[in-house]
């Protein structure tokens, strides 16, 4: 049997791996293999793979021997490919050592470049590249770059260094450094490492390479990567390859350079060359944003060769992988080398735009097309937008970075930002983000940057999250430290208002009205699509009109759940509702909801009207009543001032005395488990006829104008049918005093909402009775865990950090308890009701995977918020597409 093989090689126009590995080579492994393989221009080096880093944590955070000896064979490999040899001082071979896991992560893990140099080969180096000053720049960059990811020492040990010499010598940046001063700099450096760590600078080359793999494979569980695998459901276990590859250098002088780029703008999917560059400097430079970079197609001015080059390969790139490519380039002395190519990440605006567009151009499918954007990312296309007509107060333009408007209070650290963003929408501000703001990037709604550009570190990670961002606003100067940022003669301090749109790059003073977006054009072809490929329904949950018409809008095929309690807290309802609850005998009781009446039909009506007959799934009362009542302890608090006030023969005090017994009488220790849905109902049989009344009386009014209604009447709560049979008995006989009444047919079902585990157990009973289930799943889980919906936050974080959950259960549907307990309500209520109708409405009907087990499971439609009818319409799509095999490899295109 054969070993294992671990390290891959790749170079001189043949390659180990292959492009479909990257579950063994990464994403970037694959790439350079690939490329390789196809005869493009690549520093050779090899992969070691992702088995490796699993190894790597079983064996004490250690590379196996074995594989060291794979390790070493390979360096040799690499050695005779390049002429040079790791170590030595005459023709020191340089490497760089890079992260790659089989999905994008980008700068989530670390880097380690010009790996090799000590005070021996520097000699080397000197000599070999007749540049004094590009060798000693090299070596600072290494000592930097090692001393932080491999030796743990804050960047900003070196930085202030390196200020501290640019400031003696009155300059701005690096490139204005000498070669005498970076020598300087390098022993300043080793002092550092020696103060901060107690031991000297490895200078054994040998040594510095096997610290730098285990450094990498270490960074696969830094706090930044395990954030950024949680926000983008990447599991924890692929663990990252590492990429050990010969250095070329885009410092050694004005025909030298390196940049980044992508095939179409990632912004926007517009097909054209996108990305940037600089001159003289290496990769760091250009995604750390520390100077700003010139746009990719001046390079054309500057080398038409190596632009001409460069354009043929990418085109190249796009047309093998038919797919929008991410990539990496430096040019030495005029000769140029790809160092990466990769899937592209981009906005949604972005993904839909590509996605269209390459079905046009024959690259893809259509099923293709629909896979190409996932569900959550349409999110994006939701952010709001300015108002064209309100009147901007700008005060700095940077790059429009991340599409979307974006209005909140300035925050300077990224701690900060995750804090003051749980009571308030944040701005985080930094003169530019590394990937150890990640968790404030994710908290604020916008990211603004001094420095940096389209590419850089706070572009990409924000197109990735849909956040809006305008980066490199170079007019802007930011004092973290300080909490401020000035622009011109304005002075913005944490807490100030401000507004940035990621579409134009525009930075505004104070809070901008917005306005929600249009979805036409490329985004409305693509749903049409989706929308012929799922099969799966869509409907939306929606308590008043005017969002049934925003849920319309996105595509609703109806109304999964019309929560009639929030019409109750209306001004002008409330008062009624707690006079019916107060009320202590049954006259009172339908007094009040006499007056409620007219205003429920109203509703209903006007519901009905906007869904132009589609279903509406009406469901009765659900929450306890004392919801609908003052706080009891504020209450308390009320009449303990007025005793104490002398005031105890008011009739203030008498009425606050009254509520405050029936509080009393109403509460309950566990009001989610108590009296509530059709206990109400039941209870007070009076409430549920004067819903259904309403629910009837509205369609009634419609029916006679020969207007097509369907509504859906929805018990809640139901555990045994006995209850069921108890409030459908009321609910059929008002629909027929009405029809008597109104001389009309109305065209109407009665079911329920499966949510307490012994209504699923029992689903085979209860739909004997019931026409149709809804899976009201916030309960469900909530009662098939023990989890309090309310009090679970303190603890379901807990949960997650330590791999107890994978998912958040109120936010993921939980497919193996939950799931099991709605598949088996599916098929006992359809034992017993063939064709019976049943729909999910709980907030997993907008959750991507939730939606594709309902797919699954047999569901007839999911209903979720308005907002994520475009998101449902998608994921059901992709259920569709997934189940049937319709990908590249099945499809003729």
């Amino acid at each position: 049997m054969a070993a294992t093989k671990y390290v891959y090689f790749f170079g001189k126009g043949k390659a180990d791996g292959r492009g479909d590995m990257k579950d063994l080579l990464g994403g970037k492994g694959a790439g350079l293999a690939e490329m390789t393989n196809a005869g493009i221009p690549v520093p050779p080096g090899f992969t070691i793979t992702t088995e490796v880093c699993t190894l790597y944590y079983t064996s004490g955070k250690k590379i196996p021997a074995s594989v060291e000896s794979e390790i070493a064979g390979n360096l040799s490999a690499l050695e005779s490919a390049i002429g040079k040899k790791l170590g030595d001082p005459r023709s020191p071979l340089l490497v760089s050592v890079r992260s790659g896991a089989k999905f994008s992560m980008p700068g989530m893990m670390d880097t380690v470049l010009n790996l090799g140099l000590n005070d021996d080969t520097i000699k080397g180096l000197i000599a070999k590249s007749g540049n004094e000053r590009f060798s000693w720049d090299a070596y600072r960059r290494f000592i930097q770059m090692f001393g932080n990811v491999v030796m743990g020492i804050e960047k900003d040990e070196f930085e202030h260094i390196l200020q501290t010499k640019k400031d003696a010598r009155r300059i701005k940046l690096d490139v204005d450094l000498s070669a005498d001063d970076f020598r300087e700099i390098v022993a300043q450096f080793k002092k550092k490492v020696k103060a901060v760590t107690g031991r000297d600078f490895p200078q054994d080359a040998h040594v510095q390479l096997r610290m730098a793999e285990e450094a990498v494979f270490g960074s696969w569980n830094n706090p930044r990567a395990i954030t950024y695998r949680r926000l983008n459901d990447i599991p924890a276990n692929l663990g990252t390859a590492v990429n050990v590859q010969a250095m070329v250098f885009g410092n050694m002088g004005e025909t030298s350079a390196t940049g980044v780029g992508f095939t179409r703008n990632p912004a926007t999917g517009v097909k054209e060359f996108y990305g940037e560059y600089l001159t003289n400097a290496q990769g760091e430079d250009v995604v750390a944003g520390i100077r700003t970079p010139h746009p990719i197609t001046e390079l054309q001015g500057e080398m038409p060769r190596v632009y001409k080059q460069l354009r043929d390969i990418t085109t190249r790139l796009e047309r093998h992988y038919r797919d929008v490519q991410d990539f990496e380039f430096t040019i030495e002395n005029g000769t140029l080398y790809m160092l990466q190519t990769r899937t592209g990440k981009r906005t949604a605006q972005a993904a839909v735009k590509i996605a269209v567009d390459m079905v046009k151009e024959k690259l893809i499918t259509k099923e293709e097309a629909i896979l190409r954007v996932e569900p959550s990312q349409l999110d994006q296309l939701l952010h709001p937008i300015i108002d064209p007509k309100a009147k901007k107060s700008v005060i700095a333009k940077g790059l429009n970075a991340s599409p979307g408007a974006a209005v909140g209070k300035a925050v300077f650290t990224a701690d900060d930002a995750v804090e003051m963003g749980k009571k308030e929408k944040v701005i985080l501000v930094r003169t530019e983000t590394n990937p150890d703001d990640i968790h404030g990037m994710d908290a604020a709604v916008g990211i603004l940057t001094s420095r940096g550009g389209m590419t850089s570190h706070a572009a990409v990670v924000a197109r990735g999250m849909g956040t809006p961002c305008v980066a490199g606003c170079e007019s802007i100067r930011v004092d973290e430290k300080g909490g401020k940022f000035t622009a011109g003669a304005q002075t913005i301090k944490e807490g100030d208002w401000i507004t940035i749109d990621g579409s134009t790059g525009e930075v505004m003073l104070g809070k901008m009205p917005t306005i929600e977006p249009s979805l036409t054009g490329e985004f409305g072809v693509l749903m049409t699509w989706a929308d012929k490929a799922r099969k799966l329904n869509v409907r939306a949950n929606a308590d008043i009109p005017r969002d049934a018409k925003v849920a319309v809008a996105f595509g609703a095929e109806g109304i999964g759940l019309c929560r009639t309690e929030h019409m109750f807290f209306a001004e002008d309802r409330l008062p009624h509702v707690q006079a019916m609850i107060l009320a202590d005998n049954e006259a009172d009781r339908e007094k009040a909801l006499a007056e409620l009446l007219p205003m429920q039909r109203a509703d209903f009506l006007g519901l009905f009207q906007e869904m132009k007959g589609r279903p509406v799934t009406i469901r009765l009362l659900d929450p306890p009543l004392h919801e609908f009542l003052p706080k009891r302890e504020e209450l308390m608090c009320d009449v303990a001032v007025m005793k104490a006030q002398k005031k105890d023969n008011t009739p203030k005090y008498k009425k606050v005395s009254k509520l405050l017994a029936r509080v009393e009488g109403l509460h309950e220790f566990n009001p989610m488990l108590g009296h509530r849905g059709c206990r109400l109902g039941i209870v007070y049989p009076e409430t549920t006829r004067m819903q259904a009344r309403a629910i009837f009386e509205a369609a009634a009014i419609l029916a006679k104008k020969k207007i097509k209604v369907i509504p859906e009447v929805m018990v809640p709560l139901v555990g045994m049918i006995a209850e069921f049979v108890n409030q459908k008995k009321l609910i059929v006989e008002m629909a027929k005093t009405v029809m008597k009444e109104q001389k009309v047919k109305i065209q109407y079902m009665v079911g329920t909402m499966i949510e307490l585990p012994r209504a699923a157990l029992t689903a085979d009973e209860i739909a004997k009775e019931a026409e149709f289930f809804s899976f009201g799943t916030n309960d469900l889980t909530q009662t098939t865990f023990g989890f309090s919906r309310d009090d679970a936050g303190k603890f379901i974080t807990r949960y997650l950090e330590s791999g107890i959950l994978e998912k958040d259960p109120f936010v993921t549907l939980d497919q193996d308890g939950v799931g099991r307990l709605v598949k088996m309500g599916v098929e006992k209520g359809r034992a017993s009701r063939a064709g019976l109708k049943v729909g999910i409405c709980g907030e997993h009907g907008g959750d991507p995977a939730s939606v594709e087990f309902c797919h699954r499971t047999g569901l007839n439609y999911v209903s979720c918020s308005p907002y994520r009818v475009p998101i449902a319409r998608m994921a059901a799509a992709h259920a569709a597409i997934k189940e049937a095999g319709k990908t590249a490899a099945s499809v003729t295109k």
